[in-house]
């Protein structure tokens, strides 16, 4: 049969993904990504240690991520994300652009990670004070605090689960209740870190509830690569990806003619 009107594969371009080695949802990341880009993901060396701090600092070795991105040059991809919250922000700012740096060397591609990806998400929404949701353990939590301190971003409440195994177990109902819980008072947004946390399908719910924006890990890691393409990654009604979402739901009491 004859299938040459085909014409064949639609060209494809390409983000490298770097995630640490328990990294389980590969489909979330695709499901911001259009259809002629392609992920290319590949993770960092298993080592036997829960999540943790400690963890965290294993899976960002520059040695560890220099490997990593080598191997990825074998498909060129035209930009290169790190896919960890944690092992993004425990060296502190000047370690994420460190570790992005180590990549670029590696690849000679731009390079990105989520913790810097959430800093460039907070800029483009106007956030200053933001509440956060984690799955981590306290002293993982405060890490995260203190990264964003040191960039200027105040942290108006929080809530985290302990967890330091099986966190892409976690089901929607839990995060969204973590998330009514951090968001009481004034906040100009919501994080939801971890990119092993699943977020994909609540965002929009919880920014109709809220009435913030809400942004999370594995939504500003392609929300960052892609535009580094010069495209946009395609989602459900989400502020960060549409500025029409911006401006909040509109409340029965403040549509025209309401009485």
């Amino acid at each position: 049969m004859d299938i040459s009107f085909l014409g064949g594969p639609r060209p494809q371009r390409g983000v490298g993904v770097v995630a640490p080695f328990d990294f389980a949802l590969d489909r979330e990341l695709w499901r911001w990504a259009p259809d002629d880009v392609s992920l290319h993901l590949t993770r960092t060396p298993f080592v036997p240690v829960e999540v943790s701090l400690d963890l965290a600092r294993l899976v960002s070795e520059h040695e560890t991520l220099g490997e990593a991105v080598r191997a990825l040059n074998a498909v060129a991809p035209e930009v290169v994300a790190y896919a960890c919250t944690s092992g993004s922000f425990v060296g502190g700012v000047a370690g994420e652009r460190a570790m992005c740096e180590a990549m670029t060397r590696a690849g000679a591609v731009p390079a990105l990670t989520t913790s810097g990806a959430l800093l460039a998400a907070l800029e483009e929404l106007g956030a200053r004070r933001i509440a956060l949701v984690t799955p981590y353990t306290v002293s993982v939590t405060q890490s995260l605090e203190e990264y964003l301190a040191e960039a200027g971003i105040e942290v108006t409440r929080r809530a985290f689960m302990g967890l330091t195994r099986h966190i892409w177990k976690v089901p929607y109902r839990d995060v969204v209740e973590m998330a009514r819980g951090a968001v009481r008072g004034s906040a100009d947004a919501l994080f939801i870190s971890c990119t092993n946390l699943p977020t994909y399908d609540v965002i929009p719910q919880l920014e109709a509830e809220l009435r913030i924006p809400v942004i999370s890990a594995n939504q500003v890691t392609m929300w960052a690569a892609l535009r580094q393409l010069g495209t946009r990654a395609v989602g459900p009604y989400q502020a960060l990806l549409d500025e029409s979402a911006r401006r909040g739901p509109v409340l029965p009491e403040e549509q025209e003619g309401w009485a």
